[in-house]
């Protein structure tokens, strides 16, 4: 594509083979043809079906299909239906909580450009944003959205708001000047970029590009093109699904070859290693996990917080960094007036955002400023020299530039109030040469010019100074005490501007020249103002570095404005602070030798927010990227966890995101971050229950057939138990509620493992003393003179009472069940209703004849309380043990 910033206006005419009136609708048409429509390609479009699919991904859920399989080719069709049901309830869950997800996006959606106005055939038209093409003369007002990328042929005072491009909070004031080819995206001041925003002034512009050849279209190819990156869940699951899928292969083939030794025939041994198949895989897993993220993901959602996809929900709870854009997402992106120097006097000024409320403070006392000449007249050269709008309309906004309409609200701070006061005569308007501009008024009494402008420049032209409440010689010292004033509010991060006046005798509107006009300025003071930071930012940063969480900041703002709003947060602790153009001189390892020192990221684009996050990747980082612009998308998506505003986010980074921020409040990230870290204590918690009672079940029938046992329980019922008495409570073990403390540990470590060794010795003891309880009372049984049915109702029952028990053990690994807080009113529910089925199971007679049962009396039952109950007094020593062993090497 030409350079077109650097053209002339008449060669970009000849380029685009357009005159002015515009291209006719006949061209139009053609050109729409070739260019196609201006919209951003989707590489993925929203799929129901798709979403449905992606449920049977999973590799438990491989395995169970592949159970189901083969209980059907031997004939057990209530076994095939049971794990067939587990599966259809856990793909039911997950599908449901994604498509929700997505619709919520959709929700979300709006349309950067709806409608643009162009000239066609020399004639203004009102077109829908999606057909403007290449060529196309667009007309441009305040409040605009630009629909495509264009050069700008005319302007005036055209600023324009390209924070979701650039990042920078700045609005950026526009030229026609052709600039040289060198010039960066940031730099080309004659330049117009889809997606951004008029916020003063008009113009006119010709499009150069649209689609997928904007600026924006570009970053949105840059997202497609990154792949998706599995979260630690999906890993640690996938690993674990491995690990149980080759030990289910392993067990049977051992038990089947142990009976075949032993002379069983072989379709009962076949039978048997099903049967032991079935004890293994813990077919309530992947519901659970599902359902328990589903639950955690509508926490969430309660709380501003869009989880587009399960895994994510619990990833959070393992993020060791956050890069955090500053615009929008540590700030208000709210500009606000919070210093003022006038009559020698530094003066604060409370309040934040655009509401009119707030106070003047002087040496720690109350200040007003209708009682100061001076201060009085800075705040009316203020509220004069300015283009923008204070509104009130579901709350306090302001039409057109952020900056000045910042110093509107600081005049209505002071109740000072005169636009209404004096009849605006002109205006030379501010450009990126000059920066100055000022605007002529006038009254029955007099008539004045009101400038604003940077104070280096607007010093230039004053000769005098309003102080005292009188006009008098400004000297150079003056000027220096001035600019040190200036200095001292520049270096606390505030952007400062200057005001002066100057009375006029008359004034010829037609004759209106900055050469006539801005001279023997009258200066009146200084303004400071900066984009505020959310007032519940700072805890929140106070709270992630508690939990061992970094909190980054990546901008494209410049570095004083990035460590004055760090240090104001807390964010800042004397870390490193590297610009963009540092980063393109350094190498991927110098970067991955320094990024773990670096706490700010200042001037960088949306390349380097991509190389941020592979090198954090490459340091062992679980990275969360936040933003809300064009240019965060590539990093959201490519980060481990995407965090995109809901509210000022542009849809490209929506759709690049994992989470969407409903409220865009940094705070929000926080409060996911620890539901996503009670998510992942639940699922240890669960996973601990489950497999211990698995191995119980394996070593149970294992050892029976060792020992020449008749099979203690059958396929059917340890289906019943899994899905019943192992899922029920491992679902309410899924709400539990987060444990003391939670946010004040570090975040788990990416390479540690779900079942970890304290786990495998927590699963193996529970899994023996289930084994030897159950096998005793089922030896009894038989010894006793009971039928097998009998026995094995024994044994059923008695594994049953102590999984039910068991399941408070699993609660902590390491406090006892009377530390570790009331459970969830779930748990004792749960627990009740499998107790229900139990004995529904073994006393109804049509459930008898289902899952081979028969009654039992209540001292068996009684006996079997009293076994099953051990399990607790077992596992209790042992948390005992583990506390003082831990004491002791500490």
């Amino acid at each position: 594509m030409a350079s077109y910033h650097a053209q002339s206006i008449e060669d970009t005419y000849k380029e685009l083979q357009v005159s002015k009136e515009g291209l006719s609708s006949a061209e139009a048409s053609q050109r729409l043809q070739k260019y196609g429509k201006n919209v951003l390609a989707e590489k993925k479009n929203f799929s129901a079906l798709k979403i449905l699919l992606g449920q049977f991904k999973s590799a438990l859920v491989i395995v169970l299909i592949a159970a189901t399989l083969i209980s059907l080719f031997i004939g057990h069709i209530i076994d095939a239906g049971i794990i067939g049901a587990i599966i259809i309830l856990n793909a039911a869950f997950g599908f449901i909580q994604e498509f929700k997800a997505e619709k919520a996006m959709e929700a979300l959606k709006k349309m950067a450009a709806p409608t643009a106005r162009v000239l066609r055939n020399g004639k203004q038209e009102s077109i829908n944003a999606a057909d403007v093409v290449p060529g196309d003369i667009i007309l441009l007002e305040a409040g605009t959205v630009i629909p495509a990328d264009a050069r700008v042929i005319e302007t005036v005072n055209l600023e324009i708001d390209e924070a979701v491009l650039t990042g920078e909070s700045v609005p950026v004031s526009k030229t026609v000047e052709s600039l040289k080819e060198k010039a960066i995206l940031a730099e080309r001041m004659n330049m117009l970029y889809s997606g951004t925003a008029v916020l003063q002034g008009h113009g006119i512009a010709i499009v150069v590009a649209t689609g997928m050849l904007t600026e924006f279209g570009k970053i949105a190819k840059l997202v497609q093109d990154t792949k998706e990156v599995k979260t630690p869940l999906q890993k640690k699951l996938a690993s674990t699904a491995k690990y149980i899928g080759v030990g289910v292969v392993v067990i049977a083939a051992v038990i089947f070859g142990t009976g075949m030794l032993r002379g069983i025939p072989m379709f009962d041994m076949f039978l048997n290693a099903i049967a032991l198949a079935v004890a293994a895989v813990p077919e309530g897993l992947p519901a659970v996990v599902t359902i328990t993220l589903a639950i955690g993901v509508k926490t969430m959602a309660q709380k501003n917080a869009i989880v587009r996809k399960l895994p994510v929900a619990e990833t959070l709870g393992s993020a060791t960094i956050i890069c955090s854009d500053k615009t929008g997402t540590l700030t208000k992106n709210e500009m606000t007036v919070t210093q003022l120097y006038a009559d020698g006097k530094v003066i604060e000024v409370t309040g934040s955002g655009y509401e009119p409320k707030g106070k003047f403070i002087h040496n720690n006392s109350t200040f007003i400023p209708a009682k100061n000449a001076v201060v009085s007249k800075l705040l009316e050269v203020a509220s004069l020299c300015n283009l923008a709008k204070l509104e009130h309309s579901k709350g306090w906004k302001i039409v057109g530039d952020p900056t000045e309409g910042a110093l509107i609200v600081a005049a209505n701070k002071a109740k000072i109030d005169v636009q209404s006061l004096y009849k605006k005569l002109g205006e030379i308007s501010f450009n990126s040469e000059r920066k100055l501009m000022t605007t002529i008024h006038g009254s029955k009494k007099q008539v004045f010019a009101a400038s604003k402008g940077a104070p280096e420049v607007l010093l230039k032209h004053c000769t005098h100074m309003f102080v005292g409440g009188k006009v008098k010689k400004l000297t150079k010292k003056d000027k220096e005490q001035i600019l040190l004033a200036k200095h001292e509010m520049t270096t606390s991060g505030l952007r400062v501007l200057a005001f002066a006046y100057r009375p006029l005798k008359s004034v010829d509107i037609k004759k209106i020249k900055a050469e006539h006009i801005e001279k023997n300025l009258i200066f009146t003071g200084l303004a400071g103002m900066i984009d505020p930071a959310r007032p519940e930012v700072p805890g929140a940063i106070a709270l992630c570095k508690q939990a061992g969480i970094k909190v980054m900041m990546v901008t494209g703002d410049d570095r004083d404005t990035a460590l004055a709003v760090a240090k104001n947060i807390g964010l800042y602790g004397g870390g490193k602070i590297i610009l963009g153009e540092a980063m393109d001189k350094m190498s991927k390892r110098e970067l991955y030798k320094t990024i773990d020192d670096v706490e700010i990221f200042a001037r960088v684009s949306p390349q380097h927010k991509m190389h941020i996050v592979d090198a954090l990747r490459k340091n062992g980082h679980i990275i969360a990227m936040t933003g809300d612009g064009v240019n965060d998308a590539p990093a959201l998506k490519d980060a481990d966890i995407g965090i995109a505003m809901g509210i000022k986010g542009t849809d490209v980074s929506k759709e690049a995101s994992d989470i969407v921020l409903e409220d865009d409040n940094f705070a929000t990230i926080v409060t996911a971050v620890k539901e996503g870290r009670r998510i992942y204590d639940n699922i240890k918690k669960f996973v601990r229950y489950l497999l211990s009672c698995n191995v119980g079940e394996v070593l149970v029938i294992f050892l029976a057939a060792l020992i020449g046992l008749p099979l203690p329980l059958i396929a059917v019922q340890i289906l019943l138990m899994n899905l019943l008495t192992d899922g029920m409570p491992a679902l309410a073990l899924g709400v539990d509620p987060a444990t003391h403390g939670v946010m004040k540990r570090k975040p788990y470590s990416t390479k540690a493992h779900i079942i970890d060794w304290p786990m495998i010795r927590t699963i193996t003891l529970v899994g023996a003393v289930m084994c030897l309880g159950t096998l005793g009372l089922f030896k009894w049984a038989l010894a006793s003179g009971y039928s097998v049915y009998a026995a094995r109702s024994v044994a059923f029952t008695c594994i049953v009472a102590f999984q039910l028990f068991n399941v408070f053990n699993a609660r902590s690994d390491r406090l006892s069940i009377v530390k570790s807080g009331m459970p969830s009113g779930w748990l004792f529910t749960a627990v009740a209703s499998s107790i229900a089925v139990q004995l529904a199971v073994i006393y109804l007679p049509v459930l008898q004849g289902l899952f081979g049962t028969a009654s039992l009396s209540l001292a068996w039952l009684g006996w079997i309380v009293l076994v099953a109950a051990s399990v607790i007094v077992v596992v209790e020593v042992q948390k005992v043990l583990v506390r003082r062993f831990s004491k002791a090497a500490a």
